[in-house]
């Protein structure tokens, strides 16, 4: 939980009666302390089991609960702290005189402090020793989030405290024996907070071991925790912070969230997108692979052995955009990967020394760290682990939230299906996984093009998917031959061959594209003949790139590029009348 702020802690209202304090926790650091300090102050301490036990030992004089309900714990500890001696003294309102009335005419005195933690069921539940069923239930804490809620509710008179870190704030606000409302608000507030992540905990696991388990529940919950408060959020004049998600599903699942910084400015909230995306976009490859971002949009892609030529390539992709971006690898960052990063000259001129605002790696040796903290003050170092697949994506809509598995899917995972006639080659094959692998990371609409284990030109965020290749090309070198029967890939369907990318993406010398299709004019792309020799292939189902079926047998050329056409089923596609919208 995070720490209350009690730079200057308020006090409590003076009482003139007896004090008294339940304390019952399972988190017992800093426990000595606590009672010892509270029984300085006139307090009488009333404690439950092994929290009674540790106090004892350390020389605290402890009343407890059973002497205080004259009943017993009970169905193996199931039955503590529940019972009206407890909660009277807890939910009592001092300026009510029949409540106060009610409390003497049984005998039940009241509470000024409540120190309560949980049963660590996260903590058993994620650990990696998988827990049994039963385990997991016993663990789920009923007695204590009951006193928290009922301390929070009455904090007006109780104080109630369910984090170690504010015992000293808690000590210091009983010393000055003066009343403040606000500290005690927030302090309730907190508890609040701690049954409610708590609970959503319980909420979580319990629906992973129902029958069906499934990722989209009726409803759920995710329980964040404050890391970092940022300057400022997108725009300056935007608030900002950055939380970590709790949630038992990605415990322990890597990521940008839980990375070591080992040096630089603190993060901003452009510089977690940026780092999140070019994390992301790393972590797709197994061969030893370098990533460039800018503005959340990879333009520098490339695997090698040697991971310096990587670093190499993937600069030249795009200098320019890389330049103040962030960069990724997936190997360990040693001193001839450091020295590379923080000599290396842009390609645009020979002389200027690339700047970068993140280095992000699974692990750095300490040559290699040495040397980058070097080449910059404000160079910021993360060092993080590869992110799990399979989580639930959110996002935010007016109103609402979108969710949907996170698209882990991998090379493994699905096949192309060749459409084409020709049958592209093992190579052309290989260039068209490692485009795909880089155009699900580009904002849409995406075209990417790659050769040899490179990205060679990327094009993105255009509502025309034909803007976004010719950018892409502009990248790639434009009419030059590094592009020449490269692989292109686009992150949906071509709906208008003869209009669309895949007409220029062949005159262009594309020998292979690479598209999901899905479209109800997928058949366009692929029956569209070109004079330039390519191949279509497939991600999943319903794509068609490629050769014609309409054109067979006749050497005649139409007037819209069309080779060796014999007849044309569908003449219309040939004219701006009939035709029908891409969804249709």
């Amino acid at each position: 939980m995070a720490d209350v702020e009690t730079q200057k802690a308020p006090s409590p209202a003076f009482s003139s009666g007896h004090k008294q304090a339940l304390i019952s926790l399972s988190d017992k650091r800093e426990l000595a302390f606590l009672g010892n300090e509270l029984q300085r102050l006139g307090y009488s301490i009333i404690s439950t089991g092994g929290t009674a036990s540790s106090l004892e030992e350390s020389g605290v004089s402890v009343t407890k609960v059973e002497d205080i309900t004259h009943f017993p714990e009970m169905l193996d500890g199931r039955v503590k702290t529940l019972h009206p001696s407890i909660h009277g003294g807890i939910l009592v309102r001092r300026d009510h005189h029949h409540h106060m009335e009610a409390l003497n005419r049984h005998g039940i005195g009241t509470f000024d402090v409540v120190v309560v933690n949980l049963y660590p069921f996260y903590e058993k539940v994620t650990s990696s020793d998988k827990i049994a069923f039963e385990d997991g239930i016993e663990n789920i804490d009923i007695g204590g989030p009951t006193l928290i809620r009922a301390a929070a509710k009455n904090h007006k008179d109780v104080l109630v405290v369910v984090d170690h870190e504010d015992y000293p704030a808690v000590l210091e606000f009983l010393r000055r024996e003066q009343d403040d409302q606000e500290f005690r608000r927030k302090l309730a507030w907190k508890a609040f907070q701690h049954v409610a992540s708590y609970d959503s905990a319980v909420s979580e696991w319990l629906w992973k071991q129902t029958e069906n388990g499934e990722k989209l529940p009726p409803s759920f919950t995710v329980p964040l925790s404050l890391k970092s408060t940022l300057r400022y959020g997108e725009n300056p004049h935007q608030k900002a912070a950055f939380y970590e998600d709790n949630s038992i599903s990605v415990v322990n699942s890597g990521g940008i969230a839980t990375a070591i910084q080992h040096h630089g400015k603190e993060m901003s909230y452009n510089n977690y997108l940026d780092a999140d995306a070019a994390w992301n976009c790393v972590s797709e490859f197994k061969s030893p692979t370098c990533v460039i971002v800018k503005h959340t949009n990879p333009c520098g892609v490339a695997s090698r052995q040697d991971i310096l030529e990587a670093y190499r390539l993937a600069v030249k992709a795009d200098p320019i955009s890389a330049f103040g971006g962030i960069v990724a690898f997936n190997t360990t960052v040693d001193e001839d990967l450091a020295k590379e990063i923080r000599e290396f000259r842009s390609p645009t001129d020979g002389a200027t020394r690339m700047f970068y605002e993140i280095v992000v790696a699974p692990k750095y040796t300490e040559k290699g760290l040495g040397i980058l903290r070097g080449k910059s003050k404000t160079l910021r170092i993360l060092e993080a682990k590869k992110s799990d697949k399979g989580m639930l994506s959110l996002r935010q809509v007016g109103g609402g939230w979108l969710a949907q598995d996170s698209d882990g899917l991998t090379p493994e995972d699905i096949k192309f299906n060749v459409m084409s006639k020709r049958v592209p080659q093992e190579s052309e094959l290989h260039d068209a996984e490692f485009a795909w692998l880089c155009v699900k990371h580009v904002k849409s609409n995406a075209i990417v093009i790659a050769k040899n284990n490179c990205m060679l030109g990327m094009g993105s965020g255009q509502p025309n998917r034909l803007e976004s290749l010719r950018i892409a090309f502009r990248k790639a070198g434009g009419e030059e031959e590094e592009a020449k029967g490269a692989a292109l890939a686009s992150d949906a369907f071509f709906p208008f061959a003869w209009k669309d990318a895949v007409e220029e993406a062949c005159e262009k010398g594309i020998g292979v594209i690479a598209e999901p299709g899905g479209s109800i004019r997928d058949g366009d792309a692929v029956e569209f003949p070109f004079s330039s020799p390519m191949s279509g292939t497939e991600r999943g189902c319903n794509i068609r790139n490629g050769s014609c079926k309409f054109c067979i047998g006749n050497k005649k050329k139409c007037g819209h590029g069309c080779l060796d056409c014999k007849e044309h089923l569908n003449p219309s596609m040939h004219s701006d009348q009939g035709k029908k919208s891409p969804e249709e």
